[in-house]
């Protein structure tokens, strides 16, 4: 009820902003001055302004100019593609970092018996990106099909 999507659209997106930001470049530097951190702004950013100008105009007016309705679900086309290989780029230059320190490892004996391997768990969530990538993808082309069409006809 806090957004108008589907919280299985809306949550992968903020998880992996969030897991991006600062299980990424918070934690480990050498990623942070890696080139893909500017694409990954550029496309964040621009998809981010475009989406609150659009948001801005139809709360403020009631409505929204076509052609910022036709950005607001075309965009993506270019930016969603982007801002992915930049996440999964940022990923694999932190691993190197990963493999030589201690940080974010626990490892046994401690007194929880426990072992945890960040390595391991970004692996695993890279491999959520195989199938998360196209849903996600697929259900936008459908929304922007569906908006866009609306829109042609009212």
């Amino acid at each position: 009820g806090f957004v108008r999507s589907p919280i299985s659209t809306t949550l992968p997106q903020i998880t992996g902003r969030l897991y991006i930001t600062w299980g990424i470049l918070w934690s480990f530097r050498e990623a942070q001055s890696h080139i893909l951190v500017t694409s990954l702004i550029i496309s964040w950013s621009i998809t981010e302004i475009i989406r609150y100008s659009f948001f801005g105009m139809k709360e403020t007016f009631g409505f929204a100019p076509y052609w910022l309705l036709w950005l607001r679900y075309s965009t993506f086309l270019v930016f969603y593609p982007i801002g992915l290989l930049s996440e999964v780029g940022l990923i694999f230059v932190a691993i190197p970092s990963m493999k030589s320190s201690w940080k974010c490892r626990l490892m046994m004996p401690n007194k929880w018996n426990f072992s945890f391997d960040y390595r391991y768990e970004l692996a695993l969530t890279m491999t959520l990106y195989v199938p998360g990538f196209p849903y996600l993808f697929r259900y936008m082309v459908a929304k922007r099909k569906k908006v866009l069409s609306a829109r042609k006809t009212a």
